[in-house]
């Protein structure tokens, strides 16, 4: 990626970056942190701390992830739109937040755009309609007609998150109303309460569920991918089953502060499509069902993509009129 692709982004460079950096001397000291804005065991997390020994052996430094969640996950995306942008700070940037949140918040204290140095997508994961594996509903259409007469819950990992939305358009694209969100603090409380059997269903993406699918503890009835998984060819697509505007999926990026002086940005923007290819990263990427664009979208076309889905989503957020207080 080069200065004039960077600048292109939108995003401001300093008139001077520091000697270290411009020297290409960068990094020098200390270890360098990746903030995860999720807890322990999520989509971020795991696929942070994937990414942390590939980049830590690229760069010759120790990478240590740094776990900042709260609010869904506006706490630690703020913590590093306000770090210094020295290049010992990144984020492992998520549209759960940068989109979902951008859609559904009135006030963020951050520009989920301007107020970074985005340098590219790192995985994509789709979102599955899962419920138990002894569950009544073995369809998506015994799921949705039930939901046209008596209350069918669906948890979620909070207001305003992209399963919530999913679930909301699910709702009305299928004319049933009796459809109900039950929002979580995150994916694995909601988890537990759909083995317990407090809720019935549960929107979320593929990526920690996999294992669970395939010892069949829990069912997919939909993938939100254009086109069935190569990994589970019998669960259907919404789009297939008539329901096109749920093709979806979350992304993970690689993002810094605004400011991240260019050769730095530059350096790690390179890196990104040498790391997701790397052979024991991409098959754990196949077992997770999370996996890269071929190629990744970098510097301006990742925050082209991002500015895209921001536009999508807020008009299905206002639509539904989800709104996060």
């Amino acid at each position: 990626m080069n200065r004039r692709q960077i600048l292109a982004t939108g995003l401001a460079l300093p008139l001077a970056a520091p000697a270290l950096a411009q020297s290409g001397a960068w990094p020098t000291r200390g270890s360098i942190r990746l903030i995860a804005q999720f807890p322990p065991g999520g989509l971020v997390d795991t696929v942070a701390r994937l990414m942390a020994p590939a980049m830590s052996q690229a760069l010759g430094q120790t990478v240590v992830v740094e776990n900042r969640a709260g609010a869904g996950g506006v706490i630690g995306t703020d913590f590093v739109a306000k770090a210094a942008p020295d290049g010992y700070t990144f984020l492992v940037s998520h549209a759960s937040v940068h989109v979902y949140s951008t859609a559904t918040m009135p006030s963020l204290p951050f520009d989920p755009v301007t107020d970074f140095t985005h340098m590219g997508m790192l995985v994509e994961a789709s979102n599955v309609l899962l419920v138990k594996g002894d569950s009544p509903y073995r369809t998506l259409d015994q799921y949705v007609t039930a939901a046209k007469t008596r209350a069918v819950r669906y948890g979620s990992s909070g207001i305003g998150s992209a399963p919530h939305l999913l679930g909301a358009m699910l709702s009305a694209e299928a004319a049933a109303p009796q459809l109900d969100h039950v929002p979580y603090r995150g994916s694995a409380p909601a988890l537990q309460d759909l083995m317990a059997g407090v809720i019935e269903s549960f929107i979320d993406p593929i990526t920690t569920n996999v294992q669970m699918m395939k010892d069949g503890v829990l069912r997919a009835l939909a993938v939100s991918t254009p086109q069935r998984l190569p990994a589970f060819p019998d669960v259907p697509t919404f789009a297939e089953l008539g329901f096109p505007k749920l093709t979806s999926a979350q992304w993970l990026g690689l993002s810094a502060p605004k400011g991240l002086p260019a050769p730095i940005a530059e350096r790690m923007t390179a890196l990104i499509p040498a790391l997701v290819t790397r052979p024991e990263l991409r098959s754990r990427f196949e077992e997770l069902q999370t996996l890269p664009r071929n190629p990744p979208p970098l510097g301006a076309d990742f925050v082209n993509i991002m500015r895209q889905q921001i536009t999508d989503w807020t008009a299905v957020a206002r639509q539904f009129n989800i709104v996060v207080s």
